[in-house]
């Protein structure tokens, strides 16, 4: 078993709500297993999982071991041997959790439990966020003045829009205090998000350079291959914007353009990433036409497979105006950030599945290199940090090729993860319920950061209320014509996506 480099968290129970349900099969308990493999909790950890379905515990982990069968979790033997520690601490409660009984069982169970600190996570859909927060807090469970502690976390979607944003945390807020409330961006989990703040803050050849006296413009692409599915029913209620834009991507645009905190304490760093969000610049209806592009893929080709029509997908509506695919070009209205545009896209059913941010520098301001035939003008530096799936960092800078001729070459200097460190069968979360158990909430979004996020999008939200249709894009492109021409019209072009590190010049 790993030695963890930090001190285990504290003995307390964690309550996930809809424990049988599929986030907690495919994420929840692997992100537990692999914190009981390297020892980041112990055996004081104890789970209860609380859903509608019926049944005894028994059959929870039944569910729970056929997934972890099936996916290939209980091949490595650490990791079989900490799935059957784990599972003798799991206990089960099946109920309404819209209705008070439950909560009383949960009461007796924490009462009689080896801690009384306690997590309560909800794996459920959003439109319950509220109703358990408030039941939570009617039956006394989110009451800390005993000692122990008592925590919620909540994952996306934090809202539909900027109204429901506000309304979710007032309710929210009027049960349970801001720092008992854990919003959850998994993005945030990842290493190579969290690198993005050392990158720049240990490394002064890079924050010295870090403004817009050197930096030309900023990209941040979460391209996705898959397409929408069996999701169809959420999907057509939320589309791109809603789904990646006020959360993912906005969490990925806050470390770029946060300024320096006093300290890397969670409210120092939430200060700086909520003061960025507040800058984006809000634009008018006519400023949000000119400024976005929505998308929504075609029937066609897809890794080996006839793929549908977004709207000849299952449980989406024939005449649906809902994006698969959008594109934005935003303004960060600060002294370090003036005139620097930050292009952001994300879709479904793309070339290649590519998450990255990609700082283009400023052209050198002259270039005494002869240019031989063809050959374009000296290509500007870029730093790219790739988010996934080829998590590390790559630079883009020009050298002299080899030979008697002056002649420039561009090479790229890439480091990668997996190159240099084991980062395993890692989820994401690993780093998420740490922080949740231990008390830390630097990786968490604050209510202001979520309603700053929603305002941003506001515009496109409201200009496509009122009509008009998505372009259309083929499977396995980067996306409609009209996002190139977004970006072209500033004599920029978008990065290419192929989901890897290096070679990726366009």
């Amino acid at each position: 078993m790993t030695t963890p480099d930090v001190a285990p968290a504290p003995p307390l129970t964690f309550v996930i709500f809809g424990a049988a349900g599929d986030l907690t099969r495919r994420l929840l308990v692997p992100t537990l297993i692999n914190m009981t493999r390297s020892g980041l909790v112990g055996s004081d950890l104890h789970i209860l999982g609380v859903g509608i379905e019926t049944g005894g515990v028994e059959m929870l982990l039944e569910r729970l071991e056929a997934f972890l069968k099936t996916s290939g979790d209980m091949d490595d033997p650490e990791r079989q041997a900490a799935w059957q520690s784990l599972r003798t601490r799991i206990n089960y409660i099946s109920g309404d959790f819209t209705q008070n009984g439950v909560y009383k069982e949960i009461s007796d169970y924490l009462g009689h439990a080896p801690s009384a600190n306690a997590a309560f996570y909800f794996a459920v859909p959003p439109q319950f966020f509220g109703d358990i927060a408030e039941k939570l807090s009617e039956n006394g469970l989110m009451n800390e003045a005993t000692g122990a502690f008592r925590r919620i976390a909540i994952e996306k979607p934090f809202g539909n829009d900027l109204a429901s944003a506000q309304a979710l945390n007032a309710r929210l807020l009027n049960h349970v205090s801001e720092s008992q409330i854990y919003r959850i961006d998994h993005f945030l989990g990842k290493e190579t998000v969290q690198n993005i703040m050392t990158t720049r803050f240990a490394n002064m050849m890079i924050e010295a350079l870090w403004n817009n006296n050197y930096i030309d413009h900023v990209q941040i692409t979460a391209a996705e291959l898959v397409d929408v599915g069996m999701r169809g029913k959420f999907y057509d209620a939320t589309g791109a914007l809603r789904d990646m834009v006020p959360n993912h991507l906005f969490q990925l645009l806050a470390m770029v353009a946060m300024e320096p905190p006093n300290s890397f304490d969670a409210e120092s760093i939430r200060n700086e990433k909520g003061k960025v969000l507040k800058a984006l610049r809000l634009y008018s209806p006519e400023e949000a036409a000119k400024n976005a592009v929505r998308g929504a893929y075609t029937a066609g080709p897809l890794a080996g497979h006839d793929l549908p029509a977004y709207t000849q997908t299952a449980d989406v509506a024939p005449d649906s105006n809902t994006e698969t695919f959008v594109a934005l070009k935003l303004f960060v209205d600060t002294w370090r950030w003036a005139g620097v545009p930050f292009y952001l896209r994300t879709g479904k059913a793309l070339k290649a599945r590519d998450t990255e941010v990609v700082i283009t520098f400023r052209q050198v301001p002259f270039a005494q290199f002869p240019r031989h035939g063809s050959r374009p003008e000296l290509p500007p530096n870029r730093l790219i940090i790739q988010v996934q799936p080829d998590e590390g960092l790559d630079m883009e800078i020009s050298i002299k090729s080899p030979g008697l001729v002056l002649k420039t070459a561009p090479v790229s200097l890439d480091f990668r993860y997996a190159d240099r460190f084991d980062i395993g069968r890692q989820t994401g979360y690993e780093s998420l319920f740490y922080e949740l158990f231990v008390g830390d909430q630097t990786l968490f979004q604050r209510a202001d950061g979520i309603e700053a996020g929603w305002a941003a999008v506001q515009p496109f939200l409201d200009l496509w209320a009122k009509g008009g249709k998505p372009d259309p894009y083929a499977p396995g492109s980067t996306g409609p014509a009209s996002a190139d021409k977004l970006i072209e019209r500033d004599g920029r072009k978008w990065h290419q996506i192929n989901g890897k590190q290096g070679s990726k010049r366009v």
